[in-house]
Parts: structure tokens; C-alpha cells; sequence
């Protein structure tokens, strides 16, 4: 075959510094052909590697990062074609440039359907090859700037989606957030039951490079032992009894995307060790299969429980422990932010009455009091659950906080009581620069009431 080799042309911006933050496998069988384009690029490019089957390749890509692979479709073995099919099932997001010698259209709408981002024909020129490679670096530009601005409002919103709170524990949280999840590291989040770990997991992947792609929530406690494995990895046809079918796992429907493992202190013994070969070998095998497939995600786990004193103890694994706990982050409880009460009561109470379709529960002050002093032993959630009760109802029911759980009131006395509210209204008053009308907007009160117990209390 004749591959005419001309030399760079001068239109094409292929300078070593605007291309050196990528990586570039090729695979093809013909050695001419993969000498000639590691020539092309290699002072291009960050890094090139090239291999001469699909095999070859899928080692290199097993144990290397690449932004774009340019592939031959006829390969000894597996076809480029089929390779490419598989790498878009394993998650690859980057861009595969098809070339061959020998096509037609029908080769061209398989390919270009399989995911291919260009299909160019042997011989091809210099300027065309690269040309093409502009085009696809340039897509990868853009997704990283487009990622980059997505943070940048994030931070002039000043907060994360889903994330409501004002203190400052919410505050180093919601940064300590955005900061992780520009990383591909695993993360561990730590916290009470009903802090929000969900929502902490939910935020670390909108504001990834994976936001486009799936968040899959796995509650590790709510699948059973025997089937588990399955849930997790798939099976195949016949793999055990009742298996009549295929089933694809949640770590196939997570490709690309992040898996978001609660209450992973929950997973038996033996799963946690296939856990832990799948974060190490990033291959899963579906039960029934001897075949091994390729995954591309990012692992979030939670708990509620000390995981160093549950592998102290051997209920988990130590070594799968330091695996995940690449970076922790601890929520803290509700009642160590109560800051945060008032504005997620608020919060509940618009969402739930929208959902519900019913109106606003009116919470006056001495409500709003109780609530900042309840203990809140079950978080958030307890709090959602208060709100979601009192809008079905119609008001807040009397007896929905018990006395004996008020924050710095053992007794639960009403002096003690009273107490919280004025320290709240008034709190809330010197927020708004002592406008009244503006502070009973707030409180959810009229302005009346909080003259009243201005006057009340003498001020």
C-alpha cells in the first residue's frame, strides 16, 4: 500500500505546547503505518503509544489514560470495530478516530454508529490525519472548559445544588466538596444516619468531569447476601438457578459515571474482597462468565459506623478500608449546625408542599424556636419527615418534638423555651439591621408579633 507521508502543513495549529496535555494510542497492524503517525506525533503529543491488535491495545489501555485512539478497522483477531463497541461499553468517553484501507458505507454508518468520531480512508495526507486530531482535542478542550465554568457558578452562587445550609460547618463542607470532586480519587463520607450523605455524594458527582453521565445509588444493607454479587457485577444466562437471562450489573449501568456504595460497612466479607480486586484490576466479572470486562467510574462509599475500629475488629476488611479511604469527609450532625435548621425547615416545607400539592405550614417563631432546640437525633431526615407529617396534617402537631429532647433544657421548661425564641428573634432581627417588617417576613410571623415581644421583653 502506497501511504504518501507530506509534510506538516502550515494552517494546521499542531504545536508541541497546544497538544501536550494529551495522550494518543494507535493501533494497527501495518508497521509502516504506526511508525509513520508515532513520527507524526510524537513531538506533538504528551504521549503516544502504539500496538498492532485490539489486544495489544487493550493492555496499553488497561494500565494508560488516552484522550484518543486512532484504531485500524482490519486487525488480526478482533476488529477495530468490535473493539470499539467494547470500549464504549467499558466507558471510554474519549475519542476514537477510525481508519482502513478497505471500506464502504455501510463500514462507515457501523462504524460512525459504534462511536467512532471521524472514519478517514488509507492513503491519507498529513494535514487530513491531523486535521481530524485537531477536531477531537478541541472537543476535549471545550468539555474541560465547559467542566471549569460549571464550578465557576457554582462558586458565585456561593453553594452546591442540594445543599442547604448557612453555618459555618456547611460552609468548609460545601468547599471541602467542591474541591474533591474535580478529583478522581475514591472518597469515604462519614456521618450520622440522616445527615445527608446521599446528598454529599450527589453534589461530588454534578460538579465532576462525570456530571453528563450516570449517578447510580447502591444501598449495600438492602440486598440481600446471595444476591448481592449479581446486583453488583451482573450474570450471565444460566449463571445459577432462576438466571434465565443475561443481567447487566449496576457497576455496567455506572460507566463513566459514579457509584455511590451506602452503608458499605454492610457488605459481607466476601464481597468486600471482590470489592476490593475490582478498585485495584478497575475489571469486573459477572458471575457465570469467564470474561472480564473493563469499568471506568468513580467509587463514593458511606457509612454510618468507625470503619478503622470495624477492621480493627474484623468485621471489614483493613486493606479495603485504605482503599476507600483515600479522602474521608465527615458531615456533621444537625445538632452541631443549628444554624442549618431554620433554613431546611424552610426549605422542606416550599418542596413538600409542592409536591404534595398542599399549602405552607405557617411556622411562627416559637415553632422555629422549638425546632433550633430539639436535639434532632435522626438529622436531617427526622427534620424532613417533621415537616412532610405537618403539612399532611395542616399544622404542626404539639406533641412533634418530645420536651425531654430540647437542647439545654432537661426539663424541657417553657422559661427554658421562651428562652431560645427571644434569643432567636432577636438573632434574626440584628441580621436584618433591626427592620422589623423585614425580620416577621423571615420568622414567618407579622410584624405585630414581633413588636410584641420586643415590647414583652423590654426592648
Amino acid at each position: 500500500m502506497n501511504n504518501r507521508i507530506d509534510p506538516p502543513v502550515a494552517n494546521i495549529p499542531a504545536t508541541a505546547s497546544s497538544w501536550r496535555q494529551y495522550s494518543v494510542l494507535v493501533v494497527d497492524d501495518e508497521e509502516g503505518m504506526r511508525s509513520f503517525l508515532q513520527r507524526t506525533l510524537a513531538s506533538r503529543c504528551g504521549l503516544v503509544e502504539t500496538a498492532a491488535s485490539a489486544e495489544d491495545g487493550r493492555a496499553l489501555y488497561g494500565r494508560i489514560h488516552f484522550d484518543l485512539v486512532i484504531l485500524d478497522i482490519s486487525l488480526p483477531g478482533k476488529s477495530g470495530v468490535e473493539w470499539l463497541d467494547e470500549l464504549r461499553e467499558g466507558g471510554f468517553q474519549g475519542d476514537v478516530i477510525l481508519i482502513t484501507a478497505f471500506a464502504d458505507i455501510e463500514t462507515a454508518i457501523h462504524a460512525l454508529r459504534a462511536g467512532a468520531s471521524d472514519f478517514i480512508l488509507k492513503p491519507f495526507r498529513v494535514d487530513q490525519i491531523l486535521n481530524s486530531i485537531r477536531k477531537c482535542f478541541d472537543r476535549a478542550r471545550l468539555l474541560r472548559e465547559n467542566f471549569v465554568l460549571r464550578r465557576e457558578v457554582a462558586e458565585l452562587s456561593g453553594g452546591i445544588d442540594g445543599v442547604i445550609g448557612c453555618s459555618d460547618a456547611m460552609n468548609r463542607l460545601c468547599q471541602l466538596i467542591k474541591r474533591v470532586a474535580a478529583m478522581p480519587s475514591t472518597v469515604l463520607l462519614l456521618g450520622e444516619s440522616g445527615v445527608g450523605k446521599e446528598v454529599a455524594a450527589r453534589a461530588l458527582h454534578s460538579m465532576s468531569p462525570r456530571a453528563q453521565r450516570p449517578f447510580v445509588p447502591v444501598n449495600c444493607a438492602a440486598i440481600s447476601a446471595e444476591l448481592i454479587e449479581s446486583e453488583l457485577f451482573g450474570h450471565v444466562k444460566g449463571a445459577f438457578t432462576g438466571a434465565g437471562e443475561a443481567h447487566h450489573g449496576l457497576f455496567y449501568y455506572a460507566q463513566g459515571g459514579t457509584l455511590f456504595l451506602d452503608e458499605i460497612a454492610e457488605l459481607p466479607l466476601l464481597m468486600q474482597t471482590r470489592l476490593l480486586r475490582v478498585l485495584e484490576d478497575r475489571m469486573i466479572r459477572p458471575v457465570g462468565s469467564t470474561r472480564e470486562i473493563p469499568v471506568d467510574i468513580r467509587i463514593v462509599a458511606a457509612t454510618n459506623r468507625n470503619l478503622a475500629e470495624e477492621a480493627k475488629q474484623g468485621r471489614f476488611r483493613r486493606d479495603l478500608f485504605y482503599r476507600l479511604d483515600v479522602v474521608n469527609i465527615i458531615i456533621p450532625p444537625l445538632r452541631q449546625r443549628r444554624e442549618d435548621i431554620v433554613p431546611l425547615a424552610r426549605h422542606f416545607s416550599a418542596q413538600l408542599a409542592s409536591h404534595l400539592g398542599v399549602p405552607p405550614v405557617p411556622l411562627d417563631a416559637g415553632t422555629l424556636a422549638r425546632l433550633q432546640a430539639y436535639e434532632w437525633p435522626g438529622n436531617v431526615r427526622e427534620l424532613r419527615n417533621m415537616v412532610e407529617r405537618s403539612l399532611i396534617l395542616g399544622y404542626f402537631p404539639p406533641d412533634a418534638l418530645p420536651e425531654g429532647s430540647l437542647a439545654e433544657s432537661p426539663g424541657g421548661s417553657a422559661a427554658a423555651l421562651d428562652e431560645v425564641e427571644k434569643s432567636h428573634i432577636l438573632e434574626v432581627l440584628a441580621t436584618c439591621g433591626g427592620n422589623k417588617s423585614e425580620a416577621a417576613r423571615r420568622l414567618g410571623v407579622s410584624r405585630k408579633t414581633v413588636e410584641r415581644k420586643l415590647v414583652q421583653w423590654g426592648q
